[in-house]
């Protein structure tokens, strides 16, 4: 095959993700020097389509890189008010006291906010400022320096036929190339995988561990609303199945967000999050709440949740890790925005001086030792055992011995029990089917719990259908010459979107991947037992189109 050409196009800092990393940092640049060309490059269709988090947001991040926020507009308007834990059981529930809890998990002075919207208002900002941000445009390769380094990226190539032959209407894409290509990408996006593997920088360090959270967004009856309330739980319908739990939050309009995490290292490979997630919401305690009211919007995607151990190295040749591609969520708090929006601007910093320096294309091991020493540091320190510890020992071990740790870390500065390590990676904790019993599940009524298919058309979720399917398999016997003796092939049970279906035909089971259900949660790169699914990006402006998550 004949080597693309493709035209370029020089900046000095290249943003992979319009995500709360990306824009901080290209704000920061800006702030810094007008005259620095920046570039961000967004996968979605626009700012915020992508972007699906909790959100309960810590303000530190924003008040680092705006200080002004509230004058300039941010839609960060409804603070919390109220701050519940509840442990459930299948028919009641007993509440956390808030007082034994160390104070890092206080949400008195956190908002609850949409991050697209949010993104999307960053985005504002980074434009007047005279950033160039270009949505709908996916970065698909990494364009490498002859001295190894990365020097930038492909992005906006389109029109490959399902082969990954040259399609007739097929567009190239362009280089952009960056005296610093700073990646923002999300969880396990495909760029920040290929680097951390070439580049070995996860050695030394834990491997990332993982969530899957799946999100709803309901119109409630005005009556039950309570606008800035916070409502977590843990307990049931998991139990002993899994680690995770809930989150409620009431926000303006009407509106709550009803979340539910699973952590990946479960065992059980009948285990159906989804459909955990749907049965949660029977609780008595949530179903009084949903009951009368209708859900607006559906999505899913992977947490990172190996915290402090687990960061890899987040400086190579040529640019940064930021953000979830760094996996800098505070587990305990189940926040990470604010980290995300700290290490743009920690990157923007090193980048800004060691370009005033005349410095080109190394490493800026500034913003490593400002990652390992400042306000991220000391956020994730702190609570680093919470995760690994309920791992080992189960909840409620967890709540007691976790809790001392963090109160420890709180008043001391580190953690009473040192750094606990993580083990098995996610895929690795998988168990063979023949050691477990299949759950059986209730079915969706359509009112409070809804089939896989009817929610993930409230995403917005569609992909071009002629192109190369975007979910590639390294061996494609594997599904059902391995996984499905072995693991009764948990693809089929995992994805929150119905992408993976084992179906039968004359000649036996066949594997199915419908590619287009896809919401780029990530779920399947992280969990499949045999690691043999490798997601990429498909072409720009593809997958969910998210509203306010």
């Amino acid at each position: 095959m004949t080597e693309i050409e493709r035209e370029s196009m020089e900046y000095d800092v290249v943003i992979v993700g319009a995500g709360p990393s990306g824009l901080s940092a290209a704000i920061r640049l800006k702030q810094l020097d007008p005259e620095i060309s920046v570039v961000v490059l967004e996968k979605g269709s626009e700012v915020g389509a992508h972007i699906l988090s909790g959100a309960v947001l810590d303000p530190c991040g924003l008040d680092a890189l705006i200080p002004d926020w509230k004058a300039k507009g941010a839609p960060v308007t409804v603070p919390v008010k109220e701050d519940n834990f509840y442990i459930l059981g299948e028919a009641g529930q007993m509440r956390i006291p808030n007082w034994p809890m160390p104070p890092l998990m206080n949400n008195h002075g956190n908002y609850i906010v949409s991050m697209g919207n949010v993104c999307r208002w960053m985005a504002e900002q980074a434009e007047e400022l005279g950033v160039e941000i270009f949505p709908g445009m996916a970065a698909s390769q990494i364009v490498w320096g002859e001295d190894g380094r990365v020097a930038g990226v492909v992005a906006g190539e389109f029109g490959k036929n399902p082969d990954g032959t040259i399609g007739d209407g097929y567009e190239p894409g362009m280089e952009l190339l960056g005296k610093y290509v700073f990646i923002g990408e999300g969880v396990r996006g495909s760029l920040a995988k290929e680097i951390m593997a070439k580049f070995g920088l996860s050695q030394g360090h834990e491997p990332q561990k993982f969530g899957l959270g799946m999100k709803e967004i309901w119109e409630i009856d005005p009556a039950k609303h309570r606008e800035g309330t916070v409502t977590h739980t843990m307990g049931w319908p998991l139990g002993s199945n899994a680690g995770g739990g809930s989150f409620i939050y009431h926000l303006d309009n009407n509106q709550v967000y009803v979340g539910f995490v699973v952590h990946l290292n479960y065992e059980n490979p009948y285990l159906y999050p989804y459909m955990e997630f749907q049965r949660f919401k029977h609780h008595p305690m949530v179903a009084e709440l949903l009951e009368g009211g209708k859900r607006v919007a559906y999505g899913a995607r992977a947490i990172s949740e190996g915290g402090w151990q687990s960061v890899p190295k987040v400086t190579f040749p040529g640019g940064v890790l930021m953000g979830c591609s760094a996996g800098l969520v505070n587990v305990p708090r189940i926040k990470g925005n604010h980290n995300a929006m700290l290490s743009g601007k920690a990157a923007a910093e090193a980048a800004f001086a060691a370009l005033q320096a005349g410095r080109a294309g190394d490493e800026l091991v500034e913003y490593e030792k400002d990652l390992r020493s400042g306000p991220i540091a000391k956020d994730l320190i702190k609570v680093q055992n919470v995760k690994p510890l309920w791992s080992k020992y189960g909840l409620k071990a967890s709540l007691a011995l976790g809790g001392l740790d963090m109160w420890w870390a709180s008043l001391f500065g580190k953690p009473l029990l040192g750094s606990v390590k993580h083990g098995k990676t996610d895929a690795a904790a998988t168990g063979e089917a023949a050691k477990f019993k299949p759950i059986d599940y209730p079915k969706p009524d359509g009112k409070l719990s809804f089939d896989r298919l009817t929610n993930v058309s409230f995403s917005a979720t569609n992909h071009e259908e002629s192109q190369p399917c975007h979910l590639r398999l390294k061996d494609p016997s594997v599904p059902i010459g391995v996984n499905l003796p072995k693991y009764a092939e948990p693809a089929q049970r995992y994805c929150p979107a119905g992408v993976y279906e084992v179906l039968e035909d004359e000649n036996g089971p066949r594997f199915q991947i419908n590619f287009q259900n896809c919401v780029h949660c990530k779920t399947c790169d992280i969990k499949d037992p045999s690691q043999n699914i490798d997601w990429s990006t498909p072409q720009g402006g593809d997958g969910p189109n998210y509203p306010n998550m």
